[in-house]
């Protein structure tokens, strides 16, 4: 696919396909939901205790990436400015994010409430974003939160070629946290690695940055979950990390992608171990569609997937 488009594709698919069963944290419960289900991705019955949205549509993870994909295609002039007219679109006052997001603030207030919220879930660092838009600052990325918004900004912009300094930029644009960048980056390289044919960019990317101080941490992370690889998935992501922040996010996708084969076994493995399944599938999707082409994606999951028909139009 043109600009390598089919491992965006494998990251909205992968999100499509966890969706239903995002921010489940009861693991047992989870297994509950999925007995008996060789296949349980595209779960008809939403059982997301947060919030509810049509089976086949993608998490606020994905969809920030849809907002970037959209102004890609859009055309190639001043891509951040727009970016950032599209953001406030999409997700600020007058959507249904931003509706949803004031809903929230008044649930708050009810004692007691378990309810859920009907249609998407808006995140933190855009809810940060939008505003800081709003107000017109210069740094429009939010800061409390070091989560995933930035790397699922900018893989569209980063397969349409763009260099990393200013896919450095894109990801700023969502989220400044220092965290947040070190670890987007990191998995744009193991990305990279494998679209150029590499066959293990996991013990490659340990290799090329084992005396870089930047990745440090990131090279002591992928060594560490290495040393876990014989130890069940579950039982994994529930010591480095089910909820949406990083380390623990990365940590626990790199435990599913070096027990993994190919694009449908990861993808089950995550949804299987429960959590914020949705940002950890982003990255796994993306990385095996890149290692193993557009193929190794299920023809069935695309076909579920609402908007795997705008990528593919774009061949």
């Amino acid at each position: 696919m043109k600009n390598n488009l089919h491992v965006f594709l494998g990251a909205t698919v992968a999100d499509a396909a966890a969706r239903p069963l995002h921010w489940v944290y009861n693991q047992k419960k989870l297994l509950t939901y999925i007995k008996g289900k060789q296949d349980f991705t595209f779960l008809k019955k939403n059982k997301s205790p947060f919030y509810n949205i049509k089976t086949g549509k993608v998490s606020g993870y994905n969809e920030i990436g849809q907002v970037m994909f959209k102004t890609l295609v859009e055309g190639h002039q001043d891509i951040e400015e727009r970016f950032k007219k599209n953001i406030t679109k999409n997700f600020g006052p007058g959507s249904i994010y931003w509706k949803n997001l004031n809903l929230r603030a008044k649930y708050k207030k009810v004692k007691d409430w378990r309810g859920i919220i009907k249609g998407p879930w808006i995140h933190q660092n855009i809810i940060e974003t939008v505003r800081n838009i709003k107000s017109k600052k210069k740094l429009t990325g939010g800061k409390k939160v070091n989560e995933s918004d930035g790397y699922c900004a900018a893989l569209p912009y980063f397969l349409y070629g763009f260099n990393l300094k200013d896919v450095k930029k894109i990801i700023s644009t969502v989220t400044v946290s220092k965290i947040s960048l070190k670890y987007a980056l990191a998995k744009f390289y193991l990305i990279d690695l494998a679209l150029k044919g590499c066959k293990d960019p996991i013990n490659e990317f340990i290799k090329i940055f084992k005396k870089n101080s930047y990745f440090k941490s990131v090279v002591e992370d992928i060594k560490k979950v290495k040393r876990l690889k014989s130890k069940p998935h579950p039982i994994v992501v529930k010591k480095l990390g089910m909820a949406c922040s990083y380390p623990g996010t990365f940590n626990s996708s790199i435990h599913s992608i070096i027990n993994s084969t190919n694009y449908k076994g990861a993808i089950l493995k995550t949804i299987k171990a429960g959590g914020c399944n949705c940002s950890r599938v982003n990255f796994i999707g993306a990385y095996f569609a890149a290692l193993k082409g557009l193929d190794t994606i299920p023809k069935s999951w695309i076909k579920k997937t609402d908007l795997a028909k705008k990528i593919l139009e774009q061949k």
